[in-house]
C-alpha cells in the first residue's frame, strides 16, 4: 500500500494569553511546556538522622526534630559510615597499571565497576583483562587478570575474596588476592550457555537486559549457576535492510521459542570456588514438566542454595532448597493455581532467626505469609480482600512490618504497618494518591512523596504514626501559567458483570457540555498492568488532545486492575476477550453522556496494547479508528514463556488461541486500522504485522494502513522516525475523528 504525504492540518489558534500547544511542543520536536509537577528533592542524609535538601554541592540540612535548618551535619554525627575505596583511591591504584591512564582508570572506576558489598574490592571488565583494586591498609592496591575470548556478566562476590565471569558461555572465577583463574566449565557454545540467560529467560524470567545466571554464596565459598541448553530452540532470523554505505542486508539470527516450540533444557550447578568442582543439583522429579528455573539465591549463611521451579505453562512454583556439594533437594514451599498461572514468586526475606517472609497469590490476592525455615508455615501477617505491593521494611526486634498496599484503593498506593503477628495494622499515609515513602534509619519520621490525578506532588515529613509534621514542598506545574491545560477526573464504573473499573477522564479544554467530542483511549491492558493510577499525569500529549477537542481515556480492565489474581485470571486462556468487553462497557459509559460521541470512539497502544488496538477494530464495532504499535496479531507468533503463562500451549488450547487471533477476523474489520512496526524488532517480530497484513488483504479489506520503521526494535527510538509516527498519528485522528477544527473528510 502506499504511503499518502503528511500533511499538518489546520489547528485552532491560539489565544493571546490562553495559549494552545502545537503538535511539535507535544511532540518533543521543539521545547515542550512542562506539565510535570515534581516537588523539590528532599532525602536522608546518609547519617540517618538529617534532612538534605538542594543541589548536591550545595547540600543543606535539616533537623527532624526541630525543623531547623542547620548548615552541616554537627560533630559526632558524620555523614555515614565509611563506603570502602573512595574513587579518587580507585582511580590512583588504576593509573599504577602499564596503560590505563587518568582518563581510562575514570571510566572504569564509575558505573560499569563491580563491588564488593563493604566496597572493599572494585572490579572491572577492560580489553581483554579484568582490573581488580583491593583495599590494602589505608591503601589501595591494582592487578590485571587476563581472560580469553568474550568476556562478560563479572561479578564480584558479596565478601570481596572472588570473582565469576562468562567468556564464550562458558564459566570463569579467580581470586580477587591472588588472582588465579579457573574455568568451571569447557562445553559452553553457541547453543550451550553456563552462567549466561538466552532471550527468552531474561526477556521473559529475570527481566529484560538481565542476562545473569550466576549467584555468589554471601561468603563467596560457592557460585550457583544456570547451564542452558538450546539445541532444540528454534532460531528466528530478522533482517536489517539498512546497512551504512552498502545496499546489501544483514541477518540477525536469536533462538526464539514460538508458542507451543521446545524451550531451552535447564540445569542447576553449585561450584566450590577452592577446588572448582561443579555439583549438579538433580531434577529427575520434574522430568517430563520441561521444567523453568525462575529464582535462584542463597540463604544468608550461604549453607543453602534457594532456587524456584515452575513448569512449562506455569500452574505452579516450587522453593526449593539444597546444600552445597549435594545433589538431592528439599521442597520448602509449593505453589499452585488450579483456574490460571501461578506468579514468579520473590526470594524470601529473612529474618534474624532464620525464619523468613513469603510473598504469595495464593486465595487470589498477594499477601505476606511466616515461615519456619524449614517451610513449616506459621501464620499469614496479612489477608483481605486487598493486595500487598511489597514489604518496605522489617523491625524485628519490635516485631513489625512495613508495607504498600491496595488496602485503600487499587489505583492508589499508600503505605501500612503491622505487627508481625499480623495485628494492629495502620495506616500510615493520608489522603488519596500515590504516596512513596523513605525511612529515617531509626524509624521515627519518614518522608512521604505524593501526588494524584488532581493534586501536583508534594513532599511531606511524617512521624512514625504518619502525622504530618510539615510540608516541606508543594510542586507547581510550569506551563499552567502559559497553556490551558485540562483536569482529569477519576471514576469508578460498573462493567456488565458488575464488577467495578477504574477509570481516567480528561475531558476537551475549555469544555462546552453542549458540544459533541471524539473520545481517543490509551490502553496497554496486559495482565496486571495498569494504565490508570491515581498520580500526577504531566503528559504533554494529552493536554495537547485536550485542547483540541478530543476527550482522553483511560481505563483498567478486569485484569489489569492491580486488585489481585482473583481479577487477572479472568484473561485466562483467551488473551483479549474479556478486556475487550471492559473496554466496550467504558466506552457505553462515557457515550451515554451527550457530549461523547460514540461513533468517533478511537484506540491505540502499543506491544499488548498494540494486540488490543487491533483487535477492537477486528472483533468489535465500537470503534471508529484504531492505532496499533509493535502488537501481536496472533499469539502463536509469541514467546512461550510469556504466551503459554497465560495461553497454555497451542496444542491444549486451540480454541483459545483462535479466539484471541486478529489474523482469522480479519474480515470482520470495523472502522480504519493503521499498524506501526519497527524491522528489527527481536521482541515482537515484524512477521506479526506481516501476517496481518496478508490476512487483511485475503479478506478484500481495503480501510486500513501500515507503516515500517527500519532500524528500530521494540519501541521507535530514533527522534525523525518518532516525529514521523506522530504526526501521521494526529493526521489519522483528525481524518477519522474529526475532532473541532479540522476539515472535513474527502
Amino acid at each position: 500500500m502506499l504511503a499518502t504525504a503528511l500533511l499538518l492540518l489546520p489547528v485552532p489558534v491560539a489565544l493571546p494569553q490562553d495559549q494552545v500547544l502545537t503538535l511539535e511542543q507535544a511532540s518533543g520536536r521543539q521545547a515542550t511546556p512542562s506539565f510535570g509537577a515534581r516537588a523539590a528533592s528532599y532525602e536522608w542524609a546518609t547519617d540517618g538522622y538529617h534532612l538534605r535538601f538542594g543541589p548536591r554541592d550545595e547540600a543543606k540540612y535539616l533537623d527532624p526534630e526541630t525543623l531547623q535548618e542547620v548548615e552541616a551535619i554537627p560533630m559526632g554525627m558524620p555523614e555515614g559510615p565509611p563506603q570502602g575505596l573512595s574513587q579518587a583511591q580507585i582511580r590512583a591504584a588504576l593509573e599504577e597499571l602499564e596503560g590505563v591512564d587518568a582518563e581510562r582508570a575514570d571510566r572504569l572506576s564509575g558505573r560499569r565497576a563491580q563491588r564488593a558489598a563493604d566496597g572493599s574490592v572494585v572490579a572491572a571488565l577492560d580489553q581483554g583483562a579484568i582490573l581488580v583494586v583491593r583495599a590494602e591498609g589505608s591503601a589501595a592496591t591494582a592487578r590485571r587478570i587476563p581472560t580469553s575470548g568474550h568476556s562478560e556478566l563479572l561479578r564480584v562476590s558479596a565478601d570481596g575474596s572472588q570473582l565469576a565471569w562468562v567468556a564464550d558461555n562458558d564459566l570463569w572465577i579467580a581470586a580477587t588476592d591472588s588472582g588465579k583463574a579457573r574455568r568451571l566449565t569447557d562445553n559452553g557454545g553457541p547453543e550451550f550457555f553456563n552462567g549466561k540467560l538466552d532471550w527468552v529467560y531474561q526477556e521473559e524470567i529475570y527481566g529484560r537486559g538481565n542476562f545473569l545466571a550466576h549467584w555468589w554464596s554471601p561468603d563467596g565459598r560457592y557460585l550457583a549457576f544456570l547451564a542452558l541448553d538450546e539445541e532444540a530452540v528454534h532460531s528466528f532470523t530478522l533482517v536489517d535492510h539498512i546497512e551504512d554505505d552498502t545496499f546489501r542486508v544483514k541477518a540477525e539470527v536469536t533462538n526464539y521459542p514460538k508458542s507451543g516450540d521446545p524451550n531451552p533444557t535447564v540445569q542447576l550447578g553449585i561450584a566450590d570456588a577452592r577446588n572448582g568442582k561443579v555439583q549438579w543439583v538433580d531434577l529427575g522429579e520434574y522430568a517430563g514438566e520441561e521444567a523453568l528455573i525462575t529464582r535462584v539465591g542463597w540463604d544468608p549463611q550461604g549453607a543453602r542454595c534457594l532456587f524456584v521451579v515452575a513448569n512449562r505453562i506455569q500452574t505452579y512454583a516450587h522453593l526449593r532448597s539444597v546444600a552445597p556439594g549435594k545433589r538431592n533437594s528439599k521442597l520448602l514451599i509449593a505453589e499452585s493455581n488450579d483456574s490460571g498461572w501461578t506468579n514468579r514468586p520473590a526470594m524470601p526475606r529473612w529474618l534474624d532467626d532464620g525464619s523468613f517472609l513469603w510473598e504469595s497469590d495464593r486465595g487470589g490476592n498477594h499477601h505476606v505469609y511466616h515461615y519456619r525455615a524449614d517451610g513449616k508455615l506459621l501464620r499469614a501477617i496479612t489477608s483481605g480482600d486487598w493486595s500487598v505491593n511489597g514489604i518496605r521494611a522489617v523491625d524485628e526486634e519490635n516485631g513489625r512490618m512495613w508495607f504498600s498496599s491496595t488496602h485503600d484503593g487499587a489505583v492508589d498506593r499508600n503505605l501500612y504497618r503491622i505487627q508481625l503477628d499480623g495485628s494492629d495494622m495502620l495506616r500510615l499515609t493520608t489522603g488519596e494518591g500515590s504516596h512513596a515513602a523513605t525511612f529515617n534509619h531509626d524509624r521515627r519520621w519518614f518522608l512521604d512523596r505524593v501526588s494524584s490525578l488532581s493534586m501536583p506532588e508534594e513532599v511531606r515529613l511524617c512521624d512514625a504514626d504518619g502525622q504530618v509534621l510539615k510540608v516541606l514542598d508543594r510542586a507547581t506545574v510550569p506551563a499552567a501559567v502559559q497553556f490551558r491545560m485540562g483536569q482529569w477526573e477519576l471514576h469508578e464504573i460498573q462493567a456488565r458483570d458488575g464488577t467495578a473499573l477504574d477509570v481516567a477522564v480528561l475531558k476537551p479544554v475549555p469544555f462546552d457540555a453542549d458540544a459533541q467530542y471524539p473520545v481517543w483511549i490509551s490502553t496497554y491492558s496486559g495482565p496486571n498492568a495498569p494504565t490508570v493510577r491515581n498520580r500526577w499525569n504531566g503528559s504533554a500529549w494529552n493536554q495537547f488532545l485536550a485542547q483540541h477537542g478530543v476527550i482522553v481515556l483511560n481505563v483498567n480492565v478486569n485484569t489489569a486492575s492491580g486488585k489481585g489474581m482473583w481479577s487477572t485470571t479472568r484473561c485466562y486462556k483467551q488473551l483479549g476477550v474479556r478486556e475487550l468487553q471492559d473496554l466496550e462497557d467504558t466506552v457505553d459509559w462515557l457515550c451515554a453522556n451527550p457530549w461523547a460521541d460514540a461513533e468517533r470512539v478511537g484506540i491505540t497502544g502499543y506491544s499488548y496494547g498494540g494486540f488490543m488496538s487491533a483487535y477492537a477494530l477486528v472483533a468489535s464495532d465500537k470503534f471508529a479508528l484504531g492505532v496499533a504499535g509493535g502488537g501481536v496479531y496472533d499469539w502463536g507468533m509469541y514467546d512461550t514463556v510469556y504466551t503459554e503463562r497465560y495461553m497454555s500451549t497451542p496444542q491444549d488450547n486451540a480454541e483459545g488461541y483462535a479466539l484471541a487471533s486478529c489474523l482469522n477476523k480479519a474480515g470482520q474489520l470495523h472502522g480504519f486500522l493503521h499498524m506501526h512496526h519497527g524491522v528489527m524488532d527481536d521482541n515482537v517480530h515484524v512477521q506479526n504485522l506481516m501476517q496481518m497484513v496478508l490476512a487483511l488483504q485475503k479478506a478484500g479489506q481495503t480501510n486500513w494502513s501500515m507503516m515500517v520503521y527500519p532500524q528500530n526494535r521494540h519501541g521507535i527510538r530514533d527522534a525523525d522516525q518518532r516525529w514521523h509516527a506522530r504526526q501521521l498519528e494526529w493526521r489519522l485522528i483528525q481524518e477519522h475523528l474529526r475532532p473541532a477544527g479540522a476539515p472535513e473528510p474527502q
